[in-house]
């Protein structure tokens, strides 16, 4: 829905004036993430009580939703006993671990004793202990697991005791004594299967999972490629430890794409438009000192050749031309190929395959916009054929070298765990102006000494 001022204004009204009616009329039935986002937008202390009109499990559900920033200053306004309730009986170990995180330890301590299931406690500090960024981090405790040896009543009753603890059961986890999975049984089959037929005959053993340790990365592309909406974890032993499941893998994928977007437009860390002018000027300054540092740069190249300016002063003319174009060339290769990381389509037998293709590309553009080049100048300019020549060869050159190091500089960093997303932004725009100027010179003394 539309947050409107208008209705923000009514909400506030009703909250200020304690309208349980006229508020009630106003948020029945609205998503929690609706909910969440009208918190987001009111005074701290209506927001405050906004929560506490909600029933319990909605407010959870919002608590979830609310973002980590404003979520972090609001649950200081919240006992650690409310909060430890409502992990207790509404939010899942996973969700509960993300809440917490966000927390400084000594809060974390003191939800965690206040609350009274011991072993969700557990769970939940279990899963601190991962890398938020591993399958770990990401996985729910919360599944059903029946084991293999149990007889098919046995199996019934468990899995509807434990399914009544859990929100959506997508499937069923089969393991071992000693808790290794050995296969899923699919609720459809479980309930089409005839009495007599033996479970034994019904359950996959062909099971997709990660290891606990592997990255989000790694689980988003597995669960892209086998189409799946519940992703078993284990431990090196195959041990069954969590699920993760796909409202989970769509924040991650959310989460990357915004990362990248904020790489690619030389932002050095997550920031939001809301967000103070010291830590925006903190994401932003760096990278634009790369760009002066890239421009100084430039100017001490085109100082080099500062004769030669001065014999052919025309030359200057297609400067921005020449950088440009082997910016944009650049660019497009390396967008290709962190595409082609970020999927896991672009795989290491075929690197050398792919940087031969974008070595083909390079040429033929660089071939096509030579002849317009070439064209411009013959039908519609009064240029030497010097110079018609020198800007020709070089915009192939640098069309050329640019393909190439936009598909060889993401290779490089992804090859040393640095995100590939950086080679789409300012790094390498500046890195390929500087080597366009440098062949453009240099052609351009080489083609008017053989024609001189």
């Amino acid at each position: 829905m539309e947050l409107t001022p208008d209705f923000l204004d009514h909400v506030s009204t009703a909250l200020q004036t304690g309208n349980s009616e006229a508020l009630a009329q106003r948020i029945d039935g609205l998503h929690p993430s609706d909910l969440a986002g009208i918190m987001e937008d009111l005074p701290a202390s209506e927001a405050l009580l906004l929560y506490h009109q909600l029933e319990d499990s909605l407010a959870a559900d919002v608590l979830t939703e609310l973002d980590e920033d404003f979520r972090e200053k609001f649950l200081e306004r919240i006992s650690s006993r409310e909060i430890a309730e409502q992990f207790s009986e509404h939010i899942d170990s996973d969700d509960a671990a993300d809440i917490l995180a966000d927390l400084p330890e000594k809060r974390q301590r003191e939800i965690l004793a206040e609350i009274q299931d011991r072993a969700l406690a557990s769970d939940i500090e279990d899963l601190l202990r991962y890398d938020e960024d591993s399958a770990g981090g990401l996985m729910a405790k919360e599944l059903v697991r029946i084991n293999e040896n149990w007889d098919r009543n046995t199996i019934f009753h468990e899995i509807r005791r434990q399914a009544q603890d859990i929100d959506n059961v997508y499937t069923v986890y089969v393991v071992n004594s000693e808790g290794q999975l050995k296969g899923i049984l699919p609720l459809k089959r479980i309930l089409l299967a005839p009495d007599t037929q033996p479970l034994s005959d019904i359950i996959r053993d062909e099971v997709v999972y990660v290891d606990v340790s592997a990255s989000k990365e790694k689980v988003a592309q597995t669960m892209q490629k086998y189409d799946l909406v519940a992703l078993p974890v284990v431990d090196s032993h195959l041990k069954l430890l969590g699920r993760i499941t796909i409202d989970d893998v769509v924040d991650v994928i959310q989460e990357e794409a915004e990362k990248d977007y904020q790489l690619q437009a030389g932002l050095s860390e997550d920031v939001e438009a809301d967000d103070s002018i010291a830590i925006l000027t903190r994401a932003r300054l760096p990278w634009l000192l790369v760009g002066l540092f890239g421009g100084i740069m430039g100017a001490q190249v085109i100082g080099r050749y500062e004769n030669e300016i001065q014999l052919h002063p025309e030359m200057a003319f297609f400067i921005p031309l020449v950088a440009a174009m082997g910016g944009n060339a650049g660019v497009q290769s390396s967008a290709i190929v962190v595409q082609g990381i970020a999927s896991g389509n672009l795989q290491h037998g075929r690197l050398w395959t792919k940087f031969f293709k974008e070595l083909s590309i390079g040429l033929i553009n660089g071939l096509v916009c030579a002849t317009v080049i070439l064209l411009y100048s013959f039908f519609f300019s009064r240029e030497s054929a010097e110079l018609a020549l020198t800007v020709s060869t070089a915009m192939v050159a640098v069309i050329v070298c640019s393909s190439v190091l936009g598909t060889f500089i993401p290779l490089t960093l992804n090859r040393f765990k640095v995100d590939p997303a950086l080679a789409t932004g300012p790094f390498i725009t500046t890195m390929n102006d500087i080597i366009g100027l440098l062949l453009y010179f240099s052609i351009g003394r080489l083609m008017y000494g053989l024609f001189m």
